[in-house]
C-alpha cells in the first residue's frame, strides 16, 4: 500500500479547531456578545477584520464558498447597509483604542459590486477600528470582472493586496467548471498592481475535472513566470453532499488521487525552482514575504482566510462570516435575506457557534503549530495555552492509544520528548498528523473532504 492510499482519508482542513461542523445552533446572540466582549476586553494588540461579500455574477460549479447570484443587484444596497449596522453593533461592544492590522474582503466576488461602494465601506471600517500604520487591506477579485479603472480606484483608496482567483490557465478546464477567464492578460494585470505598490496573490485549484498533471504543470510554469508575491494551490474538495452546485460537475472527469498528488508535487517543484518557499498546506511565498518572515519567527497563524502574521483574533461581518475569537467561534446566518432582516431588527445575525474550554483551546494551539510550522514543541504549546507540557500532551491524545509510531515508521514525521517534526515528504499529510492529536477525530456523523 502506498502512503497516499494509506493516508487519503476524510479529515478536517483544520482552518479552525474545533472544525466548523462542530459549531452548535444552540449557541446564540447572547453567547456571541459575551465572546466578543471577553475577547476585546483583553485589549489585543491588533485584530483582523473580515467582510463577506456573497454576490457572484455566476456561481462556479466547483465553488465551496457561501455565495449567491447577483441577479439585478437589488440586494446589494440593503446588504451593505446591514453590514454597516453589524459593524456598529460589534464596535459598540469593544473598548476604544483597539487597532486593526488586516481587513480582508472575501466572497463571493467582492469586485462585482461598485468600487465606490467598497471604498465608502472601507472608509467607515477605518473610522470604527483605528488602522495600524502597516495595515493590510486585501480584496479577493475574480479577474474576469477586473478592469484597470476598477483596480486603480481601489489602489487610490488604499487597498494594497489583491488575491486573483485564476484557478487554471487552461480555457477548457475553466469552461468545464463554469468560470470565465481573466478580462486582462494576467501578467500585465499583475505588473500594473505591483507597480502601483500592491502585493498580488494568484490562487489556483488542482483536482478539477479535466485537469491533468502535465496541464497543471504548464499552468504553474506560467504562474511562476508572472512572478506574483504569493501563489496558493488549493486542493479541490469534492463535497457535493454540502455544495449542491458541485453536482453539476462531470465527476467522471475528476483526476485520480494519484494524479492530484502528482499535480501538487510538480507544482511544488516548479515553484521551488522559481524561488518560492512552501508554507503550510498550500501557500508559496518569496523569501522576503511577511509570511516567510513570520514562519521564521514562529509567528505564523492560520484562519478561515488563510495564513497571516499579525493577529490571532478575526472579527467577521456579513452572511456566513465566521469570527475567530480567543474564547470560541461565531458564525453568521448564511441566507442574505435572513442576514439583512436580522440585522435590520437590531440583532447580531448569529446562526451557530461554539465556546472553547482550556483543553480544547490547547488542542487548537497544537494543531495550528503543526499546520503553520510543520512542527510543534510541547513547551511552546504549554506557554501559549498557559498549562504544563504534560497537560498539553494529555489534551492532544499524546499519551493515548493512537500513537504516531506508524507515521514515524512511514517517514512522514519524527517524534521526540520535546515534540513533533514533519518531514518534507510528510507535509502533504499534515492534516492526517493533526487528526491523530485531535480527540474529536472520528466523531460519528461528521464528514470531511479527503486529504488528496
Amino acid at each position: 500500500m502506498t502512503l497516499l492510499e494509506k493516508y487519503n482519508r476524510m479529515v478536517p482542513r483544520y482552518t479552525s479547531y474545533p472544525p466548523a461542523n462542530f459549531f452548535d445552533t444552540a449557541f446564540g446572540e447572547a453567547d456571541a456578545r459575551r465572546l466578543i466582549s471577553d475577547d476585546a476586553g483583553r485589549r489585543p494588540q491588533s485584530i483582523a477584520l473580515y467582510v463577506h461579500i456573497p454576490f457572484c455574477r455566476k456561481v462556479c460549479h466547483y465553488c465551496g464558498c457561501n455565495t449567491c447570484g447577483l441577479g439585478s443587484g437589488r440586494q446589494v444596497a440593503p446588504y451593505m447597509e446591514a453590514l454597516r449596522r453589524e459593524v456598529d453593533m460589534v464596535a459598540a461592544l469593544m473598548p476604544d483604542g483597539i487597532r486593526a492590522s488586516e481587513i480582508h474582503y472575501g466572497g463571493g466576488t467582492p469586485n462585482v459590486i461598485d468600487a465606490d461602494t467598497l471604498i465608502s465601506f472601507n472608509s467607515m471600517m477605518m473610522s470604527r477600528f483605528a488602522p495600524t500604520a502597516d495595515i493590510e487591506t486585501a480584496i479577493e477579485c475574480n479577474p474576469a470582472y477586473l478592469d484597470r479603472r476598477y483596480a486603480d480606484r481601489l489602489l487610490d483608496a488604499g487597498f494594497n493586496r489583491f488575491s486573483l482567483g485564476i484557478q487554471d490557465f487552461d480555457a477548457d478546464v475553466l469552461r468545464m467548471v463554469n468560470r470565465d477567464p481573466s478580462a486582462l492578460p494576467v501578467d500585465r494585470l499583475v505588473r500594473h498592481l505591483q507597480g502601483s505598490g500592491a502585493s498580488v496573490n494568484l490562487d489556483f485549484i488542482y483536482g478539477l475535472p479535466g485537469q491533468t498533471p502535465d496541464g497543471f504543470a504548464r499552468t504553474m510554469e506560467r504562474a511562476a513566470d508572472i512572478r506574483p508575491d504569493r501563489l496558493v494551490t488549493f486542493s479541490y474538495a469534492h463535497v457535493p453532499w454540502l455544495k449542491k452546485n458541485q453536482t453539476l460537475l462531470d465527476a467522471s472527469r475528476l483526476p485520480s488521487a494519484d494524479d492530484k498528488l502528482l499535480m501538487f508535487e510538480r507544482a511544488r517543484q516548479i515553484l521551488g525552482r522559481a524561488g518560492y518557499r512552501q508554507l503550510g498546506l498550500d501557500h508559496f511565498v518569496l523569501p522576503d514575504d511577511s509570511l516567510s518572515v513570520a514562519f521564521e519567527q514562529g509567528r505564523l497563524h492560520r484562519n478561515f482566510e488563510g495564513y497571516c502574521s499579525t493577529s490571532d483574533s478575526v472579527y467577521a461581518f456579513g452572511s456566513s462570516a465566521i469570527a475567530q475569537l480567543r474564547g470560541g467561534f461565531v458564525q453568521n446566518v448564511k441566507s442574505v435575506t435572513d442576514y439583512i432582516s436580522t440585522v435590520s431588527g437590531g440583532h447580531l445575525p448569529v446562526e451557530r457557534g461554539i465556546s472553547v474550554n482550556p483543553k480544547v483551546r490547547t488542542v487548537g494551539i497544537a494543531i495550528e503549530q503543526l499546520m503553520c510550522n510543520y512542527r510543534l514543541r510541547w513547551d511552546d504549546v504549554a506557554r501559549a495555552a498557559q498549562c504544563s507540557p504534560h497537560e498539553a500532551r494529555q489534551a492532544c491524545n499524546a499519551f493515548g492509544p493512537q500513537t504516531l509510531a506508524d507515521m514515524e515508521a512511514d517517514g512522514i514525521l519524527s517524534v521526540s520528548p520535546d515534540g513533533i517534526d514533519v518531514s518534507a515528504e510528510g507535509r502533504i499529510f499534515v492534516r492526517n498528523i493533526a487528526a491523530r492529536l485531535d480527540p474529536l477525530a472520528g466523531t460519528q456523523g461528521k464528514r470531511f473532504s479527503t486529504t488528496a
